[in-house]
């Protein structure tokens, strides 16, 4: 489905990167990194990086350096490591662009019920990965997956990020995993997303970065398919979504964990 995956039949699905390209340096060594423990580790790594933040909460924040220089260093990260790519559109008329520097074409969590962007994505060809709305139910995700596919592309992937709680808070419901894997495509958790803590009155997103490994150790527990989250070497110097990320430096060593828990799941059945 998905091209230049090594290890699925193996092992779960990483994608993982930067919350933005801030810039080609960074963003390769992020890549490289993880590019590296993944071999190791036999995990088939998708790299991700928004090449434009569309959905900030303060007109003053970060949104990208520029969607073509953004892009081609999606691109050429790709084409050096032999990876899949993927970044997210925010309109239907990105997807074609967008579609000829990436792998995986990635809908935004409150544009996941927008059928001219799901349907526009759907055809360019390329895997279409929908985030789940924080305001959806699981059962809610089928009509989008449906959309997906009555426009001919039958590469689709649900992605959970978590669930509305209150006015700043958002909740990971793991009976949704199940539910959403009726729909027959894979089901991937978003771990970092899922710990922010949205619309704080600084009008900068906090975030539980100290859960990630509790969420991604339950996410391999109930069955998902994939991982997705997001790391950098500073995430307090992140220019995006810095509260809630994961170091870079812990990477390796929480993926081994959940390399050891999926051999384990599996055994069980």
């Amino acid at each position: 489905m998905i091209p230049k995956l090594k290890y699925a039949e193996k092992n779960f699905i990483l994608l993982a990167g930067p919350c933005a390209i801030e810039g080609e340096n960074m963003a390769f060594e992020i890549a490289e990194k993880i590019n590296d423990i993944c071999d190791r580790l036999k995990i088939s790594f998708i790299f991700k990086g928004s090449y434009r933040k569309a959905n900030r909460s303060r007109i003053d924040s970060f949104t990208g350096i520029g969607d073509e220089k953004a892009l081609n260093i999606l691109k050429s990260i790709g084409e050096k490591f032999n990876i899949p790519t993927v970044t997210d559109i925010h309109s239907s008329t990105e997807a074609a662009m967008a579609a000829k520097y990436v792998d995986v074409l990635q809908i935004p969590a409150f544009l996941c019920r927008q059928t001219d962007i799901l349907v526009a994505a759907a055809k360019t060809g390329k895997t279409v990965n929908i985030k789940k709305g924080q305001f959806l139910s699981p059962e809610s995700m089928k009509f989008a997956v449906n959309k997906v596919r009555d426009s001919g592309n039958n590469n689709v992937m649900i992605t959970d990020r978590g669930t509305t709680f209150g006015y700043q808070d958002l909740i990971v419901d793991f009976r949704g995993i199940p539910v959403m894997k009726r729909n027959n495509c894979p089901v991937i958790m978003d771990i970092t997303h899922s710990l922010q803590q949205p619309n704080q009155t600084s009008g900068v997103t906090g975030g539980k970065p100290e859960l990630i490994e509790t969420i991604a150790k339950a996410s391999i527990a109930t069955g998902v398919d994939g991982l997705f989250l997001e790391t950098h070497p500073n995430p307090s110097a992140a220019k995006s979504d810095g509260a809630n990320m994961l170091r870079l430096d812990l990477l390796e060593g929480l993926l081994t964990k959940l390399v050891k828990l999926k051999k384990a799941v599996d055994e069980i059945g």
